[in-house]
């Protein structure tokens, strides 16, 4: 007796995709009550802060002459004196790297009480309390802080950088450190490893990329910070850069914009290198 072979038929596009994706792949549907009263909410919070604070794309419209006209002063660029911006600026650098250097290490340390899968409990909340203070408080006030305590120049400004570091990356840090595959961590651990061997073998390895990614986003942060920190005194060229503001030289006012700009986006480039080399 002849059977005729049963034809299989190709399953469809989406059910060839990965549960976890499989979702991404269904037409697109209307939004149930909860996605619908999540929007409204978003929507009526947005509404709520814009006038609340005169948010008014007209009156930035007819700003747009003034504008123009500050611009148009600013040009052209003030060159006469490069060689003070260029030290100031190397100023700056220099504090942005011992800053981010001290932050980054203090952070490190910090980030384990803060880790939940690491520290007991009250350890846990008394790290997470520190840090959410510590990021409470603007680099300004640290560093009007320590220029009251070691006087006007760059070491109150990197005072002030670490500290800002700490509240601002040992957060992320320890939730890089509680993104980490447990398999390795529970191995370790039922070997009889002490605490140190599986954090140094198990939990570090696994976040380093992630960390290291992170310490250079705040590199970069802190040198646009330590181009602030100058306003009170605090070192970089800042305080240049208010300086020329008020005497209304605005050819000098520019031309220092330009050095940060080019500083920026060296380190950006930086940056950007770095982490390739990371993920290659």
């Amino acid at each position: 007796m002849k059977t005729t072979p049963v034809r299989r038929t190709a399953a469809p596009e989406a059910d060839r995709l990965p549960e976890s994706v499989r979702g991404l792949a269904s037409p697109w549907r209307l939004p149930g009550l909860k996605g619908l009263l999540t929007t409204l909410a978003a929507a009526a919070a947005v509404i709520w802060s814009a006038s609340g604070v005169g948010f008014s794309p007209a009156a930035l419209i007819e700003g747009g002459p003034a504008m123009g006209e500050f611009l148009y002063r600013m040009w052209p660029p003030d060159f006469g004196k490069i060689a003070t911006i260029i030290a100031l600026l190397v100023e700056t650098l220099q504090m942005a790297v011992i800053g981010t250097l001290l932050g980054a290490a203090l952070s490190l340390l910090l980030s384990f009480a803060a880790a939940g899968n690491i520290a007991p409990r009250p350890v846990y909340l008394a790290a997470r309390f520190i840090l959410n203070v510590l990021r409470s408080i603007p680099e300004l006030i640290f560093a009007l802080m320590f220029v009251s305590a070691v006087g006007l120049g760059p070491f109150a400004g990197i005072l002030a950088l670490t500290l800002g570091s700490v509240g601002t990356i040992a957060k992320v840090y320890a939730e890089a450190i509680e993104a980490v595959d447990p398999g390795p961590v529970t191995a370790l651990r039922s070997s009889g490893a002490a605490p140190t061997q599986v954090i140094s073998f198990a939990m570090l390895p696994q976040a380093a990329p992630l960390i290291t990614s992170y310490t250079l986003l705040l590199f970069e942060g802190n040198v646009r910070g330590a181009t602030i920190l100058g306003l009170v005194g605090a070192g970089g060229i800042g305080l240049e850069l208010t300086t020329a503001l008020r005497l209304y030289d605005f050819g000098h006012l520019f031309a220092i914009v330009i050095g940060i700009v080019v500083l920026v986006t060296a380190i950006d480039r930086f940056s950007a290198f770095v982490r390739a080399r990371l993920t290659a």
